[in-house]
């Protein structure tokens, strides 16, 4: 699609309708350089407002009284003056709500001082946002003021005429429909706006909840009545400040261009990641300029549709919803319009840009708790209602969710919430008024709240669950990290009580990260060809090029919080049938096998499917990492390089499910259905791999800088024995016999093959995992039929001085063997691995993925416990296994001296 213009398109039903950007997210702000580019982006897409509302930076919200510095007053008056060039009002605002006395008089002058200096720069719209903050007022104001509702008004006409009635929007504390209290047409509260606040101040709404599946025609006309004024919607669609899995690439959708000239206008609240929110934007514009939905008129018109070709399948032959090929101007499709943005999208990728900084998630962390909520709270931009909750349930006994609600649940969770497992970490405030090109965290020191009379905000027992980065009651100059190498961001475990967290960066002024002033020069030889020049407009090599179907698989992947896109499911579907119906490909007699040969045809049919959808995954991953915009690609990296992995690793158990014969009926155990709670598709596709216990496995810190490079995991075979035995003898650095290697892992490739991965990169193998189902059975099989061969080929009396100790301690391991077995860890951890992997494997996640993929191998075979030895002086491997999860056994007297046993259930 070609750019349109503006003004070409503006909204002809409804000319006064506000179509823009909010900035309203927790977590790390856009940059100055950034908003610039909105600006000029919702110029070419005919939009017109844009809100500045981050809440972390700096003096928005938890410094709101301070003036701006003479640097900072320079920036602010350079985006207010791009945007007014650019034709987008510039909405200030500021969140005073956190600790304001409304009825204090010198509370408010501050409050007009503030705005005063703004309208210095140049700007003329102004808001004042009330959201995420404890309708309570202090006893002062309880002396002046009638309701709550009352105070708002007071300071928020007073403010307006002030500054002389200019364009202004307010955010109420109750903003959506589950915060009403008790509902919405009865709500005081929001009556009291609607009857008492000067008419010309718009009013901000996020719809039936938090974050609106659907906006509805009723639901906006009964907020309009209750306001005496349509609403300005503050869609969350998009936003994913509340988890770090998750970011949202597919169209702007649940929305009918019904709606435009009901509402006062849309505002969408994107993405944290600025890159990341091209198609947001981008469809929420083409949807402004609609006045037919074309999800409904089309199943309605016979005589419309007749004419148009309807696709009903992807490019990839995903069968999902009819998609036009056509579509008049005016009529708005959810994918008619991504297909428009994506032709679009395409071209950033090839605009050479900087990354400043490492890659770092924006969004606020949250601190690690146990137990995990299987339907945690949302935190996103605002917080949830407090007048619903829902139970707890561990993930091992989630309840199962239809098909045909698959996505359902995470609507409920925008109108529920849980007790909370633990406070929260405080959060850093950050200043993007101080540089073009980078934020930075502030020195924070703890307010002393005037209408409470005490220091900090809020108490943090109460913070809503949306409320992500409060004001901190103490200084989070000196926050502690949250102690762990891996990024915490499977299942994270916000929850309503309290999720405001720690950036998952540093805070001490010195990170690249957060200060972003250094820009990042990669030295990557996996990601660019020697002698290629990085800053070509265009990459020489046609394979290295995105394409795009690459961004079709990519928004995907990432698509909505309610849905996921076609090939998402596809994915979610393909693995589930054929890990249900693996079934058909176990070893049969040679009559059954020519019964079911359709199937087990159609079984290594759909595996192949499995591949090569999981080899499209590696080539956008590889090909993203070779774009020219830097700056786009790090705020994507993070997300398909996990997802990657997660879909490589769905195919290595596919591959082992085909390849190997010892999968058991046991497996059929009525596994729980994935559906989405937290995560998205990544954390949809993790919870298919039948592995209880296995959280800390899907926790998984991505490269600072960005890698092409690809690790896959497969099964073992016969020919990777010298491989295998290479890199054996590498980690023990044991040369010129295979002693050690024969004694760590020959047995397992031997007499236990079909329980043995590889890991390989371009240059062969570097890593393997090796497991016995059974350590009783595997032992006496070893003592049959292994160990005797060993005694023969080292006889004891090779034992020498001049041998490694390792290779004399291998040697008596053979002539000593015993097949004993403690009973207990027989009984409870029953299976035995062995896992190395070479230093030069930089990446972290590859250890965790072969233990997960081992993990399931052994639990579709029936066991539920694993366990490894090692010598008592063996450090390095006590510290790699502890990371894996695995925790010492405490055996009592049973243990060899000087043998150290670890363990873990799965």
């Amino acid at each position: 699609m070609t750019e349109t213009n503006g003004a070409a398109n503006s909204n002809t039903k409804n000319g006064n309708f506000i179509c823009g950007v909010v900035e309203g997210f927790y977590g790390r702000p856009w940059t100055t350089e950034q908003r610039k580019d909105l600006f000029q982006k919702m110029k070419k897409w005919g939009m017109d407002s844009y809100l500045y509302a981050p809440k972390d930076d700096y003096k928005h919200r938890a410094y709101w009284r301070d003036l701006y510095t003479v640097e900072e007053a320079e920036h602010l008056t350079g985006l207010i003056t791009a945007a007014r060039e650019s034709g987008i009002t510039f909405y200030y605002a500021l969140s005073p709500g956190l600790d304001i006395t409304y009825s204090s008089a010198k509370e408010v002058t501050a409050l007009k001082r503030k705005l005063e200096q703004v309208s210095q720069f140049g700007c003329v719209a102004f808001a004042l946002l009330f959201d995420d903050i404890e309708p309570e007022m202090s006893e002062a104001d309880k002396e002046v003021f009638q309701s709550f509702a009352h105070a708002q008004v007071s300071v928020t006409n007073d403010i307006f005429h002030h500054l002389g009635q200019p364009k202004f929007l307010l955010c109420p504390t109750q903003y959506c429909a589950t915060r009403a209290m008790p509902n919405v047409s009865t709500s005081e509260y929001l009556n009291t706006l609607g009857s008492k606040l000067a008419q010309e101040i718009d009013i901000m709404w996020t719809g039936p909840k938090v974050i609106s599946r659907l906006l509805t025609v009723e639901s906006v006309e009964e907020i309009t009545e209750v306001l005496r004024r349509p609403p300005v919607i503050w869609d969350n669609l998009h936003a994913n400040d509340y988890d770090q899995k998750r970011v949202f690439l597919g169209p702007y959708s649940g929305r009918s261009p019904d709606l435009i000239p009901k509402l006062r206008g849309v505002l969408t609240n994107p993405n944290c990641e600025y890159g990341a929110n091209f198609i947001a934007i981008h469809t929420l514009a083409q949807w402004s300029r609609c006045n037919v939905d074309g999800k409904r008129d089309l199943s309605l018109n016979d005589t419309v549709s007749a004419d148009i070709k309807l696709e009903t399948e992807t490019e990839d032959g995903v069968v999902g919803e009819d998609v036009p090929s056509t579509l008049s101007p005016n009529m708005y499709h959810p994918r008619h319009a991504l297909k428009n943005a994506i032709n679009d999208w395409l071209p950033e990728f090839n605009k050479k840009k900087a990354a400043w900084g490492v890659i770092a998630k924006p969004q606020p962390a949250v601190a690690p708790t146990i137990p995990i909520p299987i339907i945690p709270s949302i935190n996103t931009c605002m917080s949830l209602t407090t007048t619903t909750s829902t139970a707890v349930v561990s993930v091992a006994s989630a309840p199962a969710i239809s098909n045909a609600n698959h996505l359902q649940a995470l609507a409920e969770v925008c109108s529920n919430v849980t007790e909370s497992f633990a406070q929260p970490l405080p959060g850093p405030v950050m200043n993007s008024l101080i540089s073009e090109t980078k934020v930075v965290s502030e020195p924070v020191i703890p307010i002393v709240n005037p209408s409470l009379g005490i220091s900090g905000v809020q108490n943090s027992g109460s913070t809503e669950p949306m409320d992500c980065n409060t004001t901190p009651s103490n200084s989070p100059a000196h926050v502690a990290k949250i102690p762990t190498e891996d990024d915490v961001m499977f299942e994270n475990t916000s929850t309503c009580s309290g999720t405001s967290g720690s950036m998952q960066v540093e805070i001490d002024g010195t990170s690249p990260t957060i200060n972003g002033n250094q820009m990042i020069v990669e030295n990557d030889a996996d990601n660019h060809e020697p002698g290629e020049d990085t800053e070509n407009d265009e990459v020489k090599d046609v394979e290295k090029r995105l394409t795009v179907e690459d961004l079709s698989l990519l928004c995907d992947l990432f698509y909505l919080p309610f849905e996921h896109g076609g090939q998402g499911i596809q994915l979610l579907q393909e693995f589930n049938w054929l890990k249900s119906n693996a079934h058909v490909v176990i070893r049969k007699s040679k009559d059954e096998e020519e019964k079911g040969k359709a199937d087990i045809e159609e079984w290594h049919a759909r595996a192949a499917k499995m591949n090569d959808m999981c080899s499209a995954v590696n080539r956008l991953f590889q090909r993203l990492t070779y774009c020219n915009n830097r700056e786009l690609l790090y705020d994507l990296y993070s997300y398909i390089w996990d997802m990657r992995g997660v879909v490589s690793l769905l195919n290595s158990y596919v591959k082992w499910l085909g390849f190997s014969n010892g999968w058991k009926e046991t497996f059929m155990s009525g596994d729980q259905e994935p559906w989405v709670f937290r995560g998205g598709l990544t954390a949809d596709l993790q919870r298919l791999i039948p592995v209880d216990s296995g959280n800390d496995l899907f926790v998984y810190k991505a490269p600072e800088i960005p890698t092409s490079k690809i690790y896959t995991i497969r099964p073992y075979l016969p020919s990777d024995e010298d491989a295998v035995y290479a890199v054996c003898n590498r980690i023990t650095g044991v040369s010129g016999t295979s002693a050690v290697a024969d004694r760590l892992v020959g047995g397992y490739l031997t007499l236990s093959p079909e329980f043995c991965m590889v890991v390989e990169d371009d240059d062969g193998i570097v890593g393997y995992i090796a497991a016995s189902l059974n350590v009783k059975t595997f032992n006496q099989k070893m003592a049959v039929s292994w160990i005797p061969e060993l005694q023969v080929k080292y006889p004891l009396e090779d034992i020498t001085n001049d041998l490694p100790s390792s290779v004399q301690e291998a040697i008596r391991y053979f002539h000593s063997f015993t097949v004993d077995v403690p009973e207990q860890l027989a009984r409870q951890h029953p299976s035995q691995i062995m896992c190395s992997v070479l230093p030069t494997v930089t990446d972290q996640s590859i250890p965790k993925r072969l233990i997960t993929c081992i993990l399931a191998a052994l639990r579709a075979n029936g066991s539920f416990g694993v366990h490894t030895t090692m010598s008592s002086m063996d450090k390095e491997s006590h510290e790699f296994y502890g990371k894996l999860g695995f925790v010492d056994y405490n055996s009592g007297q049973d243990e060899s001296p000087g043998v150290i046993t670890m363990c873990r259930s799965f």
